[in-house]
């Protein structure tokens, strides 16, 4: 059995990445689990919304009815939840909190309200914000997504100048300007 000490020395760490939605968190996640396979860990979220084309249940997310998430919240079953966009979505506590105390980094990509959340439980989660260059250059990306209603993408851009403004709150910020150059800032950040 190991001594209390060594089980602190061994334990992982929490990153919270967050910025606007559009802005290239999942891009450079990708890159970044690319670069460094089973170096580190993502969580992943629950959330109420459906799935896109493509994402699978358990793997991208879990997608779960507003009751069953709700009877979760009442459980205390999660490091952080927010609602965004008419969704819910968060971050089930065990399975994160196991892999954080056997040594492993875990990043969490989750949006702002979750990210201050974190900030208050965990005071030791390193927290990465990524910036888009400019807001034209955002709504250009969530507009050529196609996945969006006119009011959805209006509603996304006001929610990102609020999240813009709130950068100064992380511990790093990511211009995701040029992917490598941003994949180069956000190693700097995980791994230094």
């Amino acid at each position: 059995m190991q001594s209390p000490n060594n089980l602190l020395k061994n334990r992982g760490k929490l990153v919270v990445i967050s910025g606007p939605s559009g802005v290239g968190k999942g891009t450079l996640l990708k890159m970044l689990s690319d670069r460094y396979p089973g170096q580190i860990l993502f969580s992943i979220s629950a959330t109420t919304r459906r799935p896109r084309p493509g994402e699978v249940d358990g793997r991208d997310y879990f997608f779960w009815t507003r009751k069953k998430f709700e009877a979760a919240i009442e459980a205390g079953d999660f490091l952080e939840w927010a609602e965004y966009a008419g969704n819910l979505y968060g971050t089930p506590r065990d399975t994160v909190e196991e892999w954080i105390n056997l040594g492993q980094t875990v990043i969490l990509e989750i949006e702002l309200v979750g990210a201050r959340q974190i900030a208050k439980n965990y005071a030791d989660a390193l927290r990465v914000f990524v910036a888009p260059p400019s807001m034209e250059i955002l709504e250009q990306r969530l507009r050529g997504r196609e996945q969006d209603a006119e009011a959805a993408i209006a509603k996304r851009l006001a929610r990102a100048r609020e999240e813009v403004e709130a950068a100064d709150e992380f511990d790093f910020t990511v211009i995701n300007n040029e992917l490598e150059v941003a994949l180069r800032q956000l190693e700097k950040a995980i791994f230094s």
